[in-house]
């Protein structure tokens, strides 16, 4: 007895587990009955809570034994249990209830607050020094010594001091060290976001009166050269340089974007960087890659030429660059070639032996230490009037808050430096949290990158995100926490408080070389072009028009056609899902895509038809265009043909069912239209239903009903049963919803052929 009622528990718990759509092969296992089909019982539906079920479960399908033998003997021991809808709360007891909640104060929900806003302190109780330390350290020490250089050269992009860009690296570490939550990606300058930062500073430059085409990086000048077009500096800015103007700029661009940040992070929007798809990133990074080559190129030819805004700022920049490439400096173009030789052959040497080497090469840092003790020692600026970083002074500016007037010039512009930030922030953080098997919370991120440029925004810094070439060398390095931020905001500091002085016979062509071998990578993403065409020609198409628009116009409407394309795809595709007719599989319960396969039995006398999509208002013509085709019968002209020629409509227009099988309502046979009687609906990929398609599925029905045909519908989820009920399309009572919903698409398609088995007899008898 034990055993047996053993087995029946456990053949109870296995029943109420499993789904109930046998529809294809790669379903669970069938659910149907033995017996014929005139013997095979239906699953009862009823209204009794099952016992367990936790509250607030709504419309829930499952299969249960019975607890009375009676109940199993009749119907086969299984039973459909739906579970009692909660009662619903009033919007003013929900706000209620949710403000009594979040009002609640104790120790223990301040800490956890706390740890949630910081979650360093969470994390920092559980380091393990013997297991993180060793590996935290090398990897902060690593990219330290990238960052330097790196930090150097980006001040071309922005057009911005050296320092400025090594007081961002500096800061943006500490504080994502704090509040960041992805272990591994390294929060800091990025070549995009300077591009963009640079090109807004040179506007509101020449906006100001300054000479745009002189750049941040310099000896120091601070004088101002009026342009041509503009008598004199705007007011207010006679005490203010081109490089103290620059950074103000810089600043307020940054303050910004960290606000929009922040309100995003917030206001839980974590979500719309999703929107974003890996294609316009990656074409984006591409179209940008070839923007800033081509603002690189005036520093590796040492050619003199304005720096062009607005849309066609490439194109025009090469035709400046074709024009003036007979002043080429010579030192420069002979540094240049030699630099980018060496780094571009180290980059390859190194991917070809990375799985060999702990530590990456860092050949940027050798290459400028080098560079710089050739120029310093050969007398390369005096000799052959090549530019050189000039003076880098040492510590900290004192702070200063940014403009609240530039604030307003660049609001604008902050949207898409936000936009970028956030979304290469998260993804990054999300493709290392899944390839280390930890989770990442999407809104935390936002407010880490936020304050990662709010807070530093006061302290002259500009616009940082998540970089992917710096994360991939902590990755590689052995980090295992954000302690290895800490050490690479030492290194920086380091050069903050005592080596920068250094790097000033530096050449701006060897770290125009630097900026360019870094963006190899995105460079080649070009060669993923053909591969991606023939996975999926949309993709393909809103990664090419994203870098072709960022480069034939400007970043910004780059990204904005990048983001209309990819909505216009997403709407695309969710207004032309697949649309298909099933077949079975030989003699099984299961259904598959009879165009597909060979080999299938089509159902005698029923059409089962399956949209692989949502039913809306927007898709509700395809759908019907689609089933009218595949079926070989345009059930709505058909029937107003018919009811021209004075036949009368078995139902009302649009009315219910009202507790009555659709085929019993007379007793002669109606012909069989266009070589069937039935069309079962296969309701599994269908996502929602609004009432559009509500609207649509009732007219349809009714135009069935008029030419002898019934409309089934079977697998349909939850949320889709829930919305028929409201839209009164299943009617009042529970014969009704049981006569047109089934569980699986086999157990329709039966019940489909013994309805009409029975309606022949009927017939043949009278």
């Amino acid at each position: 007895m034990h055993k047996e009622g053993a087995r029946t528990r456990k053949s109870s718990r296995r029943s109420a587990a499993d789904p109930c759509r046998p529809c294809s092969p790669t379903c669970n296992r069938s659910r149907g009955l033995r017996g014929p089909p005139s013997s095979r019982p239906r699953p009862s539906i009823s209204t009794v809570p099952s016992l367990g079920s936790p509250p607030g479960w709504r419309g829930a399908w499952h299969y249960r034994m019975d607890a009375s033998p009676e109940a199993q003997q009749q119907v086969g021991g299984l039973v459909l249990v739906r579970r009692q809808p909660p009662k619903p709360r009033g919007l003013t007891e929900t706000l209620k209830a949710r403000l009594q909640r979040s009002c609640r104060c104790s120790v223990p929900r301040a800490w956890a607050l706390v740890q949630d806003l910081i979650p360093a302190t969470r994390w920092l109780r559980q380091y393990r020094p013997r297991e993180y330390l060793a590996g935290d350290v090398m990897s902060g020490l690593v990219i330290g010594i990238i960052l330097v250089p790196q930090a150097i050269a980006y001040s071309l992009l922005a057009g911005l001091q050296p320092i400025y860009s090594l007081y961002t690296s500096f800061f943006a570490n500490l504080i994502y060290f704090l509040l960041g939550t992805s272990h591994h990606v390294s929060v800091g300058i990025f070549s995009l976001l300077c591009l963009m930062v640079g090109q807004v500073v040179d506007r509101e430059l020449q906006l100001a009166g300054f000479d745009p085409s002189r750049d941040g990086l310099g000896p120091g000048d601070n004088s101002s050269t009026v342009n041509s077009s503009v008598a004199m500096l705007e007011p207010g800015l006679q005490d203010c340089g081109r490089d103290c103007y620059a950074i103000r700029v810089a600043t307020a661009l940054t303050l910004m974007t960290g606000i929009y940040q922040v309100l995003m992070g917030i206001l839980r929007l974590g979500f719309v960087s999703a929107y974003l798809s890996q294609p316009l990133l990656d074409g984006f990074a591409m179209g940008a890659s070839v923007t800033i080559l081509t603002s690189q190129l005036r520093h590796l030819l040492g050619v003199r030429v304005p720096r062009h805004q607005g849309p066609g700022m490439v194109v025009l920049t090469w035709l400046s660059l074709l024009r003036g490439l007979g002043e080429a400096n010579v030192c420069d173009v002979v540094t240049s070639a030699v630099c980018l030789v060496v780094l571009l052959a180290a980059k390859a040497l190194s991917d070809r032996c990375r799985h060999h080497m702990k530590v990456p090469l860092p050949t940027e840092l050798l290459v400028i230490v080098v560079a710089t003790l050739v120029s310093h020692f050969g007398q390369l600026h005096k000799r052959f009037g090549s530019s050189v970083a000039g003076h880098i002074p040492t510590g900290f500016v004192p702070p200063q808050a940014p403009d609240l007037e530039l604030m307003q010039h660049v609001a604008l512009d902050a949207v898409s430096l936000a936009l970028v930030g956030s979304a290469f922030s998260i993804s990054l953080a999300e493709m290392f949290a899944r390839s280390h098997s930890y989770s990442v919370r999407a809104n935390q991120e936002l407010l880490a990158v936020g304050c990662c440029n709010v807070l530093p925004a006061f302290f002259h810094c500009f616009v940082t995100s998540a970089a992917l070439s710096k994360s991939l060398v902590k990755t590689a390095t052995g980090c295992r926490t954000q302690v290895s931020s800490v050490v690479s905001a030492a290194v920086v500091l380091l050069v903050l408080l005592a080596l920068a002085p250094l790097f000033q016979d530096l050449q701006r062509c060897v770290l125009a070389c630097v900026i360019v071998a870094s963006l190899r990578g995105a460079l080649r993403k070009v060669r993923d072009l053909p591969q991606l065409w023939r996975l999926s020609p949309a993709d393909a198409l809103v990664w090419t028009a994203t870098a072709a628009t960022c480069v034939l116009v400007s970043i910004e409407a780059g990204l904005l056609a990048g983001l209309l394309l990819s909505l216009l795809s997403l709407v695309g595709r969710t207004q032309r899902p697949q649309a298909t007719l099933l077949a079975r599989i030989g003699d099984s319960v299961f259904y598959e895509d009879a165009a597909e396969f060979e080999g299938l039995l089509p159902p005698a006398g029923v059409r089962v038809f399956r949209f692989s999509g949502p039913l809306c208002y927007a898709n509700k013509a395809f759908f019907l265009r689609s089933l009218y085709s595949l079926t070989g019968l345009d059930a709505g002209r058909s029937a107003a043909k018919r009811k021209g020629q004075g036949s009368e409509l078995e139902a009302g227009e649009g009315d219910p069912m009202e507790g009555k099988d659709p085929e019993s309502s007379g007793t002669r046979l109606v012909p069989v239209v266009a070589g069937f009687h039935s069309v079962v609906i296969d309701c599994a990929p269908l996502l929602f239903l609004d009432m559009a398609g509500m609207a649509m599925l009732k007219d349809l029905r009714r135009d069935y009903r008029a030419l002898g045909v019934s409309l089934l519908l079977a697998c349909c989820s939850p949320l889709v049963r829930d919305a028929l009920q409201r839209g009164g399309f299943l009617g009042e009572d529970q014969e009704a919803e049981e006569e047109q919903l089934f569980p699986s698409v086999h157990s329709a398609v039966e019940a489909a052929q013994a309805r009409y088995g029975e309606l022949v007899a009927a017939n043949s008898v009278l």
